[in-house]
């Protein structure tokens, strides 16, 4: 049966060149993520607070180096996008930034990211997200992109506001973390907002 819509973005519109690099206009610096990183990566999954907000946890660096391989497959094969966000001068790894659920018939995918424990409460996800948004909606063409966060994650919901994703509104028990179902704030931007 055919649709009566052609789709928004096409097969290829992602997978068709290299993932790039995205500057955020400051000191920050979104990269495609590398081997490398995982050392890092995994030692963000041993903070707490990321045990609190994420279902994901990490036993090995070898498993996160699994992740990253994963990461480079879902761009190829237009699934996810995730970025590492890093300092410009020094290159360390500062959070990451990620589109997931990408629906390219529609237009549409997921906003996800965290910052390393000591990055907190500098604006690094804010300014990660502006940046990703730009591209995404701006530069490349998606319709609508979406960001779910745990209700009680008020700093979640702070970055989800100051980057133009309006609330609205709840998805009720929507997400199994390790304390029980979270119910979730859906924030969303729609290109030209």
């Amino acid at each position: 049966m055919p649709f009566l819509t052609s789709p928004v973005l096409t097969a290829g519109a992602l997978a068709r060149r290299p993932q790039p690099t995205l500057a955020t206009g400051d000191v920050l610096l979104l990269r495609p993520w590398r081997a490398a990183d995982a050392p890092a990566v995994y030692e963000v999954f041993q903070d707490p607070v990321m045990h609190q907000w994420h279902a994901r946890a990490a036993d090995s660096e070898a498993e996160v180096a699994g992740w990253i391989g994963d990461w480079h497959r879902a761009w190829e094969e237009e699934r996810e996008a995730q970025w590492a966000v890093t300092d410009a001068d020094s290159g360390s790894l500062l959070g990451r930034v990620a589109l997931r659920e990408i629906r390219l018939d529609d237009g549409m995918a997921e906003v996800a990211y965290w910052t390393v424990p000591a990055a907190r409460g500098r604006g690094i996800a804010v300014r990660a997200t502006t940046a990703l948004s730009r591209w995404a909606l701006d530069e490349t063409g998606f319709h609508r992109l979406e960001l779910l966060h745990a209700v009680r994650n008020e700093a979640s919901c702070h970055v989800a506001t100051r980057t133009g994703f309006p609330l609205e509104g709840t998805k009720r028990s929507a997400v199994l973390h390790a304390d029980g179902w979270h119910d979730m704030h859906l924030h969303a931007r729609v290109r030209g907002d």
